[in-house]
């Protein structure tokens, strides 16, 4: 019988040891889902998940016997933790092993943003540039840069910018013991940066966090970058503002409604897209598989989980 129900999509490697553990069906495959937990829903002990799937509340209660659900990735946003810490059933996330690809991944949209990558890419894919070169891009030295989301990724992002000796601003819940300038208004922090990179987890609490007048703040010279969760920004006023010149543009690895992106911003020029790519490198994602089965091999063998979120600890 299937102990184990995967909700996300996994890797070969993953696949492989969970065989060594686990039994266990994906509900990707399952034909018949409705049926198939009619059938089997009351022998699932585990779950493994992913931040944006998550698991609802409906669906939990199809499966009355679950013990814990791992997610693999760091967010959680899409699991009903309320619902998980209703029933005793702790959640845990796979932090710190996809510090630095995120990271990696916002400083690759940082300095395309400021050096104009994409278009000069295309310039030179093309015939363009025998009629001549584009107008010349901005440096991405001596910046000023808020983070928005001063925690794991956020001090690592703030590593990797060194080299370009930035001025740093931050924003967050409470401010920490750091070396850079805290900000307890978002607002203000926008409007004294050249770029505002967010990392802010994804829920209700930060939903559109960055509104019409955060993007405006940032200004027609400065840029946004989101690593973060889609639903942080506003995505309709960012394409105001972007349409309008009211900030110069944007770097975007996260999307309200992925993997849709409004055909709006996709046409616009002065935004850098990528398909939420943050943590998609081999290793990292072999590290972040073998995190989230760690946590379930872990509750299977009594004992104690490796990485619980905050809110779960009150249960273990």
């Amino acid at each position: 019988m299937p102990e184990l129900l995967v909700i996300c999509p996994i890797t070969d490697v993953m696949r492989a040891r969970l065989g060594q553990a686990f039994s266990f069906e994906e509900r990707a495959q399952l034909s018949d889902e409705d049926a198939w937990l009619k059938a089997h829903g009351a022998d699932v002990r585990f779950v493994l998940t992913d931040g944006a799937l998550g698991i609802s509340a409906d669906l939990l209660g199809r499966l009355p016997n679950v013990e814990i659900l791992s997610s693999y990735g760091v967010g959680y946003d899409g699991v009903d933790v309320a619902a998980c810490t209703a029933r005793n059933i702790p959640v845990c996330h796979t932090p710190g092993v996809l510090n630095e690809e995120v990271a990696t991944t916002a400083m690759m949209l940082y300095l395309a943003c400021w050096r104009n990558f994409e278009a000069e890419v295309a310039h030179a894919r093309s015939s363009a540039w025998e009629s001549g070169p584009l107008p010349h891009a901005r440096t991405a030295d001596g910046r000023t840069v808020g983070i928005l989301g001063l925690g794991r990724i956020g001090k690592t992002i703030a590593a990797k910018l060194a080299p370009w000796r930035p001025r740093i601003l931050y924003h967050g819940r409470r401010k920490q013991d750091v070396a850079f300038t805290y900000f307890d208004n978002l607002t203000d922090m926008a409007a004294a940066c050249d770029t505002l990179i967010c990392v802010a987890p994804g829920d209700a609490s930060t939903r559109h966090l960055i509104n019409a007048e955060v993007i405006e703040a940032i200004g027609p010279l400065g840029f946004l970058v989101n690593v973060g969760r889609g639903s942080t920004v506003d995505e309709a006023a960012l394409i105001a503002a972007l349409k309008s010149g009211k900030i110069a543009g944007a770097g975007l690895d996260v999307f309200e409604d992925e993997p849709r992106i409004p055909a709006d911003l996709r046409a616009l020029p002065n935004v850098v897209l990528t398909p939420h790519i943050g943590s998609a490198t081999v290793e990292t994602r072999r590290a972040m598989g073998d995190l989230a089965i760690d946590n379930l091999v872990a509750w299977k063998e009594g004992r104690p989980l490796p990485t619980p979120i905050p809110e779960s600890l009150p249960l273990l």
